[in-house]
């Protein structure tokens, strides 16, 4: 059994920070589970361009509002607490916080904690491994 709080995460190489977002990375590669799960913070009035082409994501809002847009067909979903959206086809997306967003994140694979989203916000496909 594995018990793990945020506060064990915090401002550990496990939380990881950009200008738009923060990932605290709970559950990674190295667990040997199949998943990783990850509570991720969304800034208020940002715009954030993902693209998953590696890896199926699933995401559950536990605090904020905005929208997320699905840029290959021009629609738009309003993200609130207890809204789920599932990329389960690898969707090119655009997140746009109207307020701060916290959620929750399980990725498939598993990240490692070392990707770093490329110029098309697609993550590589990084093993334990390697």
């Amino acid at each position: 059994m594995l018990v793990r709080t945020l506060d064990e995460i915090t401002d550990t190489d496990a939380d990881i920070k950009t200008e738009n977002w923060r990932s605290k990375r709970i559950i990674l590669a190295k667990e040997g589970v199949g998943f990783s799960v990850h509570e991720t913070t969304l800034y208020a009035g940002t715009v954030n361009d993902f693209w998953y082409a590696n890896h199926i994501e699933a995401v559950f809002i536990t605090s904020g509002e905005g929208e997320i847009e699905d840029l290959a067909t021009g629609k738009v979903y309003e993200l609130k607490p207890g809204t789920l959206y599932l990329l389960n086809d690898h969707d090119k997306h655009q997140v746009r916080p109207k307020t701060e967003i916290k959620c929750v994140c399980v990725f498939n694979p598993p990240v490692t904690g070392r990707e770093v989203h490329d110029e098309n916000g697609v993550y590589p496909l990084i093993t334990e491994d390697q």
